[in-house]
């Protein structure tokens, strides 16, 4: 692409490259699966005769929805045979994307996980419709469906999601405070000062993909999770610490252990305390957070 620096196909992907990308994350929920979809959009979309495109980013978004679906449908069975929890691969996000509140929710953690419970193509629709406000007709056309087809689908989608929703939202500031009380319990080690910044009903979320120690199934309760730390996952292996970043537009911590990587957390916050940790341990998942970390919080 770098030889056609003044072509107008390269300049009008280039121009939505990080719509695409976005597009491609939400519904698949993989950075490396997403940068496939876009190799994958970009060999069609220069086949494309321009002048028969009356709207390139319509176009595009077309083409990477497509692409998305198709590869989400054989992820989905994928899935099936995936050891333990599965959680998106975590991505770094500019510190600003967090003041974009739609945006930041609808990549968050918690939320990647609500929309993993779609079907692929109420996932497609519900992406294009509620995040990036894309017309009926045009979702329509996108997915080869009728309108009324797409809006039963997005109405049945977004019913889905508003009953797993986290129901309360909390700016990134309240996030960010309660991210670093546990940020200092972890690496302190202090029991009550973990305990004190944990909700009782804290839901821990932890995804090692079979590759590195993690809960099979969700861990539930301050005690357990505090125990899984200290007791199980991390006890007695080394000395623990986290760095802040911005990861799916929201605060988290990028852990490390004796100075290596060990995995990336996002949280959920509800009245100052944590209610859900979503920790991702599968080296699979970090690689793009290993390079991307590796001048930045060395």
């Amino acid at each position: 692409m770098g030889d056609h620096a003044t072509d107008p196909a390269t300049e009008a992907f280039v121009e939505y490259r990080n719509l695409l990308f976005t597009v491609a994350y939400e519904m698949l929920g993989s950075a490396a699966d997403a940068e496939d979809v876009l190799q994958e959009t970009w060999l069609r979309w220069i086949e494309v005769d321009l002048a028969r495109v009356s709207d390139r980013r319509a176009y595009l978004v077309r083409i990477t929805t497509r692409q998305a679906l198709n590869r989400l449908r054989a992820l989905k069975r994928r899935r099936e045979a995936y050891v333990g929890q599965w959680l998106p691969e975590p991505v770094l996000t500019a510190p600003d994307v967090a003041d974009d509140a739609e945006l930041a929710e609808s990549v968050s953690m918690a939320m990647m996980l609500v929309l993993d419970r779609l079907s692929p193509t109420e996932r497609a629709v519900f992406v294009l419709r509620e995040v990036f406000d894309v017309g009926y007709a045009e979702i329509a056309e996108a997915l080869g469906k009728s309108v009324a087809a797409v809006q039963q689908i997005a109405h049945r989608a977004r019913r889905h999601v508003e009953a797993g929703r986290p129901r309360t939202v909390v700016s990134p500031g309240a996030t960010r405070a309660a991210l670093e009380s546990f940020r200092r319990a972890l690496e302190t080690g202090d029991p009550q000062d973990l305990l004190d910044v944990l909700a009782p009903q804290i839901v821990l979320v932890s995804d090692g993909g079979g590759l590195k120690r993690a809960a099979l199934r969700p861990v539930v309760g301050a005690e357990n999770v505090f125990r899984f730390y200290f007791g199980g996952s991390h006890g007695n292996r080394g000395t623990i610490t986290c760095d802040p970043t911005v990861v799916n537009g929201g605060p988290a911590l990028v852990v490390r252990l004796d100075g290596e990587l060990d995995g990336v957390m996002a949280v959920s916050v509800e009245d100052a305390r944590i209610t859900g940790l979503y920790y991702v341990r599968n080296p699979q998942k970090l690689t793009r957070i290993a390079s991307e970390t590796t001048l930045t919080l060395r």
